[in-house]
């Protein structure tokens, strides 16, 4: 910590030297001929490194170069300028226009699919649409194939359950938000990352570190948002159906009403029906389950003059079968081992925010969410059922002090209420949570280069007292093209072991949960430094980052022991150290590529020793290459995944034939997808799993599933092989 602070503090005390200076302002035109400062356009002598970027009024001032005359000016979305500069005491004023306003023979830039936000004082990733689209996306889970920081994976071989990792601890420990909304934990968790369709999404926000503190205390490595499409930015019609190999048959449809000038409207339809069972690895069990899900919602928004109010209601019925194939080898079973978990969840939103109109830096906003899930679900012999209804409400007031836009200010409270009723086989388990809190949050920008945002905010828990959350961001421009950003912060988390561990019922594991377990609560901070280098007209990207996570206390999920899994305090030490390198660059016109390679040192003090974490990989290698058409007629899309190997918990109690190795495999994923453009519609086929790895026999006992040594939960690779998928996308574009 020491010596990121000491870095921080060293670049703040550079002296810059002083050069002739080119000054000037860049507007952007719109279609109605106005112009406006444009804020973050990458400015550049043409072949050097010397850059710069335009301030929010649209001023830039650049370093005369020795060696060009040539000044480039270039931003995603707009046609990319190169000017001769005769004298560099004049200023210059130039004016951007939208590519989409160029003659129909010029062809504009490919704007990246992912890219880090430039403008963000935090380390966040934005994972746009069409990066979406350059896999079979079909649900949250499936959204990071092309993404370096996040890994999914499932959480055991039975149920489907899926899990994501950031900074190299699981999922549980990243707040995930819809729209800036916290959403999804506690009994959805396992499942959570299948209640939101790929086609309905407009972007996702990765923030890596400690994050601000409005939403809450929640986020210990990071958050991830989900931005849904919006009613004015989105296509009259659209519809994605998607069919493959393993017997998925999706179909996504979503349709937006502008009803009037300031109110608009979607609707969003999902179905999934699994209609094959598989059994590739011959164990008895189907390798997938069998899903069925309805998932519907439908959202408005009223944009006025100052006052915008945004509300919906999303509604999730989904039932997933799974277990023993009732007949195997020929031979039928008497009394097959089955899993059936039923879900049924109701959500609804309200946004409002309001600008005052005599003091336009002042607003006011409300987010408000209710959300109630229920489940009913066995496990062979378990039968698990539960309800949860959640409420979360925040008032947030912004404004700067003395009017000044470069140090503004966020203060609110917030309200998070849960009553979470479980029942596993004829055990009664009831859990409240009222945690009010109340926080403050400066957000300054003190010199040009230096932007900082500094929070706290203090809650209390109805339970564990009065809970404190100090967090830092800052971000440093070294020059135009290189960014260094650093984070420290704190984050706790409430642990709801039964609910967020329910797929380990498939097992003959007993649970042992400790009745003293405390919240978690940990530390993390960390830096990174964003490189953008001009090479012919394009920028290369160059990330480098570290992260540490360092846990006060953590509830340890214990697995050493066969016959059980033990939830206990952290006695001891529990840390997550990751190192990223990432680059990303589009070769030639039209490919994109991304290489990427991502170090894990993971460790927790479990049963008295210090080891490394379970079914974690120590490192993940990343390779994706997109290509487009000139006319934009034919998409080609690959992604490599290099991944790691890691350590198994112990079986050395069990029988010899149902021992693992202490150690897994690296291994190896590849994907491909190659996508047809016609005037309306597309067209898409693709493989996953190329290599067709697989982990070799995932389910311990499979052959006698009521027996002691019953296990589908020590899974850490692919559990489905090769497979195919063909779909198809139509849309009715709205006219801008």
């Amino acid at each position: 910590m020491k010596t990121v602070i000491s870095i921080i503090v060293f670049m703040l005390v550079v002296i810059n030297i002083s050069f002739a200076q080119v000054k000037g302002t860049v507007y952007e035109q719109s279609g109605d001929m106005k112009k406006s400062p444009l804020f973050g356009v990458n400015i550049y002598w043409e072949g050097t490194n010397l850059g710069t970027t335009s301030d929010k009024n649209g001023n830039f001032k650049i370093n005369s170069s020795n060696s060009t005359n040539y000044l480039i000016f270039s931003f995603v979305g707009y046609r990319t300028y190169t000017i001769h500069v005769e004298d560099i005491s004049k200023p210059i004023e130039i004016v951007l226009k939208d590519s989409k306003m160029l003659d129909e023979v010029t062809i504009g830039e490919r704007s990246p699919g992912t890219h880090y936000n430039r403008m963000e004082v935090g380390s966040v990733q934005n994972i746009t649409g069409e990066e979406l689209c350059k896999a079979a996306c079909c649900n949250l889970s499936e959204s990071f194939e092309t993404n370096a920081s996040v890994d999914a994976s499932y959480s055991d071989a039975t149920t489907g359950a899926k899990q994501i990792k950031l900074l190299g601890l699981a999922g549980k420990y990243v707040q995930m938000m819809t729209e800036n909304i916290p959403n999804l934990y506690g009994v959805s968790q396992p499942y959570a990352l299948g209640y939101i369709p790929g086609p309905w999404m407009e972007s996702i926000q990765v923030s890596k570190g400690t994050s601000e503190v409005i939403n809450g205390y929640d986020a210990v490595t990071g958050q991830i948002n989900v931005e849904y499409k919006k009613p004015k930015k989105s296509d009259i019609l659209f519809f994605n159906q998607l069919v493959s190999s393993a017997g998925k048959v999706e179909t996504n449809l979503d349709a937006s009403v502008i009803v009037s000038p300031k109110l608009s409207t979607s609707i969003f339809a999902h179905t999934q029906f699994d209609v094959l069972s598989i059994d590739e690895n011959n164990d008895g069990f189907s390798d997938m389950p069998l899903i069925n899900q309805y998932n519907f919602f439908n959202r408005w928004d009223y944009f006025g003059k100052d006052l915008t109010i945004r509300f919906g209601v999303k509604y999730i019925d989904e039932t997933r079968t799974s277990g023993q194939l009732s007949v195997i080898n020929s031979e039928s079973l008497i009394n097959p081992y089955k899993i059936n978990i039923g879900t049924k969840r109701f959500e609804a939103f309200y946004k409002m925010g309001y600008v005052f109109p005599e003091r336009k830096y002042q607003s006011v906003a409300m987010i408000a969410n209710y959300v109630n899930h229920e489940q009913n679900s066995f496990y062979g012999l378990n039968v698990f059922d539960a309800n949860q209804q959640s409420l979360y409400y925040n008032l947030i007031w912004q404004s700067a002090f003395k009017g000044n836009h470069n140090h503004k200010y966020n203060a609110g409270f917030s309200v998070k209420h849960e009553d979470l009723d479980q029942t596993l086989n004829d055990s009664l388990i009831s859990d409240l949570e009222f945690v009010p809190g109340a926080f403050f949050q400066y957000t300054g920008k003190p010199t040009e280069k230096l932007n900082i945002i500094l929070g706290l905010r203090a809650d209390h828990h109805n339970s564990f007292g009065m809970l404190y959350t100090p967090r830092i961001n800052v971000k440093y421009n070294l020059s135009g093209n290189i960014i260094l950003r650093a984070s420290a912060g704190k984050g706790y988390r409430k642990a709801n072991v039964l609910a967020e561990n329910s797929f380990l019922l498939a097992s003959s594991r007993l649970f042992i949960i400790n009745y003293d377990l405390k919240l978690e609560e940990a530390w993390n901070y960390g830096s990174n430094i964003t490189f953008y280098i001009p090479i012919k007209n394009r920028d290369i990207t160059l990330n480098a980052e570290f992260y540490r996570t360092y846990f006060v206390n953590q509830i340890i999920a214990d697995f050493e022991d066969v016959n059980k899994v033990h939830f206990y305090n952290l006695d001891g030490k529990s840390y997550s150290n990751t190192y990223q390198l990432e680059a990303s660059y589009e070769i030639i016109k039209g490919l994109d590529a991304t290489l990427a390679f991502r170090y894990n040192d993971v460790k927790q003090t479990i049963g008295g020793s210090l080891l490394e974490a379970p079914l974690t990989n120590r490192y993940k290698g990343l390779a994706t290459f997109s290509y487009k058409t000139p006319l934009e007629k034919w998409q080609f899309d690959f992604t490599s995944q290099f991944n790691g190997g890691g350590r198994i918990p112990s079986t050395n109690e069990n029988p010899v034939e149902y021992r693992l190795d202490e150690e897994f495999q690296a291994y190896t994923v590849l994907n491909a997808q190659i996508t047809k453009f016609f005037k309306h519609w597309e067209i898409y086929a693709g493989v996953e799993n190329l290599l067709n790895f697989t982990q070799q026999n995932p389910i311990i006992a499979a052959e006698n599933p009521y027996g002691e040594y019953f296990d589908s939960s020590l899974i850490w690779g692919p559990i489905h092989g090769r497979k195919y998928f063909l779909g198809i996308r139509f849309a009715i574009e709205r006219e801008e």
